[in-house]
Order: structure tokens, then C-alpha cells, then sequence
């Protein structure tokens, strides 16, 4: 688990909002603070969709930040910044498994409840917390470093500044 302080808040949120940067992750949840408190559970409503829908998912049954984050602008937009905001997401299946082969397949798939970056803004300031959920015990910890890493790398390549704090 990894603490990242983001100091360019406007330059975060231009990022996760407007453009697509984080769009191929899982929403978990999703609570956003301004007039009023919103919040998205993130579950997928699968009699929502068509079978036609269904399979052109290719069998994710999640809800993608891509589908949640134009309705996420329209509650935040405006002049006036939120009082505090808290998303989830979680890295998809086949990333987490690309993960997992670079650590020389010592877990399983099935073995992972998932990998997160947990976002948070309160009081003017936004923070990013890595988690990694594993099913079964291990006291192997090269997948949570791999997730710590990756994740450092996800934000410098999307040229996101940050301060490692833990």
C-alpha cells in the first residue's frame, strides 16, 4: 500500500474528467459531496443490457470509469469545487494478470480479489491509495510491491505529479 499526495489538484481532475487517462479501469464506488451527497455502488446491472450489450463486453461484468465519468463532470462541474469526493477503482482482470505473469505466476487469477487505487479529496487536498486484496493468505508480498510500482508508473507516464508519502 502506497500513499501518493497529489499537489495539482486542477491538473488531476482535468485528467480524470475530461480526459481518458483512467477510463479503462473498474468503478467500485463512486461519492461525491456538493449540494447534496451522490453516490454510485459501481454494480453492474446485468439485466440492464441486451445479450448483444453483454457480449460485446467480453465477458467484464463491471462498470468502467469511461461509462460513469461524463455524469461524473456534469455533478462536478462549475465554479464551485466539491466538498470532498471518494472513488474506487479497480484494475481489470487482464491487467491484473499481466501483473501477475511479471511477478513469475506465483498466484492465480482466482486467487486475487483485486487490485485498487482509491482517490480521495477532502479539504483541498487529493490523495491515492494503492490496495490489494488477495483470497488466500500469503505472506508473498511481490504482487502489492508490483501493484505499488505500477501504479507510480501509471501516473508518471500520464505526467501526473505526486509526492510518495508511504
Amino acid at each position: 500500500m502506497i500513499l501518493y499526495k497529489i499537489p495539482e489538484v486542477k491538473a488531476f481532475m482535468a485528467r480524470l474528467l475530461m480526459g481518458t487517462a483512467f477510463d479503462a479501469l473498474l468503478l467500485k464506488e463512486m461519492e461525491l459531496a456538493t449540494f447534496t451527497t451522490f453516490t454510485v455502488s459501481g454494480q453492474f446491472n446485468e439485466e440492464f443490457f441486451s445479450r448483444d450489450e453483454l457480449e460485446q463486453r467480453n465477458g467484464i461484468k463491471a462498470v468502467f470509469w469511461s461509462e460513469v465519468r461524463p455524469i461524473a463532470y456534469n455533478m462536478i462541474k462549475g465554479n464551485k469545487t466539491p466538498l470532498s469526493f471518494k472513488l474506487v477503482f479497480q484494475l481489470p482482470p487482464q491487467q491484473c494478470q499481466n501483473l501477475l505473469d511479471r511477478i513469475g505466476g506465483k498466484m492465480k487469477l482466482e486467487e486475487l480479489g483485486g487490485l485498487y487505487l482509491n482517490i480521495r479529496f477532502e479539504k483541498g487536498e487529493l490523495s491515492i491509495i494503492t490496495g490489494t486484496a488477495i483470497k488466500t493468505f500469503s505472506l508473498d508480498k511481490s504482487l502489492e510491491h508490483e501493484w505499488d510500482a505500477y501504479a507510480g508508473r501509471m501516473l508518471k507516464e500520464l505526467g501526473i505529479a505526486y509526492e510518495q508519502i508511504s
